[in-house]
């Protein structure tokens, strides 16, 4: 695939990834409309706080986590064009309750349900999977990944101006984020009538339970545990940041810990129901799959994405106070990190398609994160700010191109279990962000960079160590295993039993 194919939208193909990344743009679009607000929030409402938008960031992003992991579920049962659909029309509900909110109990649920929206990101790489083939998927998954988190930078760019000019007024705030979720409700609409899943004929390879991830082996059992159980369990972090911050009682904060544990517990005991037996009959050798392979990218989204959510959110200060900048200046040098996405993501892909190895180029970007992030920790006042920015957008190009590489690799794992290693993987881009953020609030930008980098080298080495190359990662079909055809044929009967 060439960059100039996604111009030929005519190819069924090019106009699903046009279709699918402008869903995922309007997704992060109302996921990130509250920042650009937040000035034109305290002026409007005298009972908020600087704090409580505080409380409010926290909140959009703690149920990401645990939302990607039950629509990567979904994605495998129902497939990403009804998954897409409702999730954009659902959310539209919490974010109007949010736009028309009168209290603080309905502002902060409503953020707080609305942060599944960001779970909207895996649904489109398990779209893209389905109508690209592994020669092409590097490229096609970058371009949707890229121009589709651009919508978090259009947000910020284009809502103040809708607010003050459009509608003014002390409720201009509160049209510009409810004019973002109609928009969204309406595209949900359109996108459900608008697409297929996958190209006519397509088989949508399901697992045999939507529930939990299939393993190949036992010990790869107990790594999926292990590596389950910090996906919910960050959220205790959040928890602990809230109740700190004096909006959680002892006693709630306990009652949190409770049902966070509960579901940890229930994640793993829906992880044996779905195993135990499948491993007992034995997996046959040409549907077994490396974990190790799931672990390492699990690692490296946690590094790379992570980062750039946690970077994205202290950059602007750091220039500001680094260099004496305007907060204008600031942000704009500031922006420079996220403005690289749309090259550098869609770049990361392409170059995983065109080099013929993903692992090597998967090692190099994350090597080239640790080296940016490493600089970037030598940064200080007496360096040229231009030298400061060109550091700055180079570290972007190897944070942007290595998520690219990831989800580059993610689609040959394992066909029918795209959903969940998608989720997965994305998940842990958040909690690399709730954990980098907490840990920020503990140190210095310069150690926070250094100990940036130090993360992006532990998941090089693990890298090294565990990733495998994709037996798939070019071919022109995906892999089907002898598992695959008789779910297919299983899925046959029962329909026509019911058919009948």
């Amino acid at each position: 695939m060439k960059v100039a194919d996604v111009f030929h939208v005519k190819n069924p193909e090019i106009r699903a990834l046009h279709l699918t990344w402008i869903a995922f743009f309007i997704t992060f679009y109302v996921w990130f409309n509250m920042a650009p607000l937040a000035s034109s929030m305290l002026k409007s409402v005298n009972w908020l706080t600087a704090d409580d938008l505080r409380l409010f960031a926290i909140c959009n992003v703690a149920l990401t986590i645990p939302a990607r992991i039950i629509v990567g579920m979904a994605l495998d049962r129902f497939g990403p064009r009804r998954v897409f659909s409702v999730l954009m029309v659902l959310m539209s509900i919490p974010a109007l309750v949010f736009a028309f909110g009168n209290t603080m109990t309905q502002l902060l649920v409503s953020r707080l349900i609305l942060s599944s929206i960001g779970a909207s990101f895996v649904v489109g790489i398990h779209m893209t999977a389905m109508w690209f083939k592994p020669r092409d998927i590097g490229f096609a998954e970058g371009f949707y990944a890229g121009w589709g988190n651009f919508g978090s930078a259009a947000a910020a760019i284009t809502l103040p101006t809708i607010a003050l000019n459009m509608y003014g007024g002390e409720d201009g705030w509160r049209w510009a984020i409810a004019q973002s979720a109609f928009v969204m409700a309406a595209y949900g609409v359109y996108y459900w009538f608008a697409i297929t899943d996958g190209p006519v004929g397509t088989v949508h390879r399901k697992p045999r339970k939507a529930v939990a991830m299939e393993v190949s082996s036992w010990g790869d059992m107990i790594k999926l545990i292990l590596w389950t159980i910090p996906l919910v369990g960050v959220l205790g972090i959040l928890v602990w940041r809230i109740e700190n911050m004096g909006y959680l009682s002892f006693t709630g904060a306990m009652i949190c810990y409770a049902v966070i544990v509960a579901i940890v517990g229930y994640q793993i005991i829906q992880i044996l129901r779905v195993n135990v037996p499948i491993l007992k009959r034995g997996v046959p050798e040409d549907d077994k799959y490396p974990f190790n392979s799931v672990a390492a990218l699990n690692s490296t989204y946690f590094a790379n994405f992570g980062a750039e959510l946690a970077v994205v959110s202290m950059l602007p200060m750091f220039f500001e106070q680094t260099w004496s900048l305007s907060a204008t200046a600031a942000g704009l040098i500031a922006a420079s990190f996220a403005f690289v996405n749309l090259v550098a993501r869609p770049m990361g892909g392409l170059v995983s398609d065109r080099m013929g190895n993903r692992r090597f180029v998967m090692l190099s970007y994350m090597f080239g994160i640790s080296i940016g992030f490493g600089l970037m920790g030598l940064m200080n006042s007496t360096w040229p700010l231009i030298i400061a920015v060109c550091i700055t957008v180079f570290t972007s190009f190897f944070v942007q191109g290595a998520e690219g590489a990831t989800f580059g690799i993610i689609p040959s794992i394992k066909r029918r279990l795209t959903g969940q290693i998608s989720g997965m993987a994305g998940a842990y881009g958040n909690v690399g962000a709730v954990v980098y953020l907490t840990i920020f609030t503990f140190v210095t930008p310069t150690q926070f960079f250094y100990i940036i980098a130090c993360g992006a080298f532990v998941s090089w080495l693990l890298c090294l160590m565990w990733l495998k190359e994709p037996e798939s990662g070019f071919a022109d079909e995906y892999q089907v295993s002898s598992v695959d055809l008789q779910i297919e044929e299983e899925n046959r009967r029962r329909q026509e039993a019911i058919a009948r």
